[in-house]
């Protein structure tokens, strides 16, 4: 009779095996059941199949590596099938009315699937009011009083549960996520052309700049002066923040004047003999710009060439010199290329990873390499696309035709393959005109939808994920839908 293998045995050979091997080895018997669901092993297969997980936001609350690996298994594989009732619950909320003028999650953005999460929004509206929404359950939590002005513009800070807001006049406030609470206020000369929250290792805080080409930074809740910097004189200014939080882009769109980037250390720590630390880039007639999310610091801008014929998309890499009594921002070009002459200028442009572009003319999304290979380009709207949310585990493009695409990775290649998987419409055309805006937690999709009365709604799609399905764990992904799914008023 054959030796049996003890569980010091069975474990080492188990750590060969993928998830769908060791939930058939855990019908084997009691001892082979209790080896399958070592922790290290599930652990390893998590950080295997999602590299880019953190140890420390896997384990929060009650979850185990086992139930975190079935878990997002079955939520992958719902939004990829995207079933109507089966995979999603789909919700039309109401509430503003006015048209809705931005949108963000102030919910923290991590997988948790012990039950503790709630996926939560919160939108600023022309009716001069910020409101927060529970999306799971289709409800307000609270509502603003109503403000002396529009509101325009918002950021949140998930791990403080703040809001800030800024209306059309350039009044700034903070509110508590929890409550709707007013916490502070601060009031720029002219009204804002960007907002732009940045959490630093030093602390919180916030970038916003005027309409008169003025960078002003503030303390987060506060809203206390730190700095103030003259960035383009007279000018709108955009703003973006790197991943580290360690460079701001600021420029002015389609203008001759050389975007910039600034050190936000110098920004928190200003000097009276000093300007901030600032370098600006070789390049003008820049249009749009996107950070590398798993890059600390690499920067892609889309702008004109020297005889401002055609459009060029370059990456910079950034980094920092530091003397004795200086520091020295270091620009260096890692790639550059030439947009082909048959594209129409793109007006969205995202990042993904280290080496993807995504940019929206149109109705099409096409997808390049920084170098500028092509990866691919789709054409699943009939009108042009008015927004794109991006992430680690799809993309979604909003556009005027009612409805929203959304879109798979697939990283098992070299190179990121984005797959095209079924779209979600939005309510009647009688009454609504399109999305304006979409974003997407671990767990919802959220568009808001224009409607023709000058209104706008939140439509919500809600992914089930009850127990992690063993059903839901494959090899080689799910075969992807191309139907249409329809929620209706």
């Amino acid at each position: 009779m054959a030796a049996r293998l003890g569980p010091h045995e069975l474990l080492h050979v188990f750590s060969f095996l993928e998830a769908r091997d060791l939930l058939s080895a855990a019908q084997v018997d009691k001892v082979w059941n209790e080896v399958s669901k070592t922790k290290e092993l599930w652990r390893q297969l998590c950080l295997r199949r999602w590299s880019s997980s953190k140890a420390s936001q896997v384990v929060l609350g009650t979850q185990k590596w086992r139930q975190y690996y079935l878990c997002r298994s079955e939520l992958e594989f719902r939004m990829e099938s995207g079933r109507p009732e089966k995979d999603f619950i789909c919700r039309a909320i109401s509430g503003h009315t006015g048209e809705i003028h931005g949108l963000s999650y102030i919910s923290v953005s991590e997988y948790q699937f012990d039950g503790g999460k709630k996926s939560v929004v919160c939108t600023v509206s022309s009716d001069c009011t910020v409101r927060a929404w529970d999306l799971h359950e289709g409800v307000e939590i609270w509502s603003s009083p109503v403000q002396p002005a529009a509101l325009v513009n918002l950021v949140t800070y998930p791990q403080l549960q703040l809001v800030v807001t800024v209306d059309e006049r350039g009044l700034i406030k903070v509110w508590k996520a929890e409550n709707g609470w007013e916490c502070a206020s601060f009031c720029l000369p002219t009204l804002s052309s960007a907002l732009e929250a940045c959490n630093h290792p030093e602390g919180p805080f916030l970038l916003a700049a005027s309409a008169e080409g003025v960078l002003y930074v503030l303390t987060v809740p506060p809203l206390q002066v730190v700095s103030t910097v003259t960035l383009f004189p007279h000018h709108s200014v955009s703003l973006l923040c790197s991943p580290d939080h360690q460079w701001v882009f600021a420029s002015v769109q389609d203008s001759d004047l050389s975007p910039k980037v600034l050190s936000t250390h110098t920004l928190l720590h200003p000097s009276e003999d000093e300007p901030p630390v600032c370098s600006t880039l070789p390049i003008r007639h820049s249009s749009r710009a996107c950070w590398a999310p798993e890059e600390a610091a690499r920067l892609t801008v889309m702008h004109k060439n020297d005889n401002s014929m055609q459009l060029v998309v370059t990456t910079y890499e950034l980094g920092a010199q530091k003397s004795r009594d200086r520091m020295d921002i270091l620009v260096k070009q890692i790639a550059s290329f030439l947009l082909p002459d048959t594209t129409r200028p793109p007006h969205l442009m995202k990042g993904h990873g280290s080496q993807v572009i995504l940019l929206v003319s149109g109705s099409e999304l096409v997808l390049f390499t920084v170098h500028g290979l092509q990866l691919a380009a789709f054409q699943d709207h009939q009108r042009p696309i008015m927004a794109m949310w991006v992430d680690s585990s799809c993309v979604v493009t909003s556009s005027f035709d009612l409805s929203l695409r959304v879109y798979m990775w697939n990283k098992e290649n070299k190179l990121p393959v984005l797959k095209s998987c079924y779209h979600l419409l939005g309510g009647s055309h009688r009454w609504a005109s399109g999305f304006t805006h979409v974003e997407s937690d671990s767990m919802s999709i959220v568009g808001v939808e224009a409607r023709s009365t000058g209104t706008s709604i939140l439509r919500v799609y809600h992914f089930r994920v009850q127990r992690g399905s063993e059903e839901c764990v494959t090899d080689d992904g799910v075969t992807s839908r191309t139907n249409s799914h329809i929620c209706r008023d």
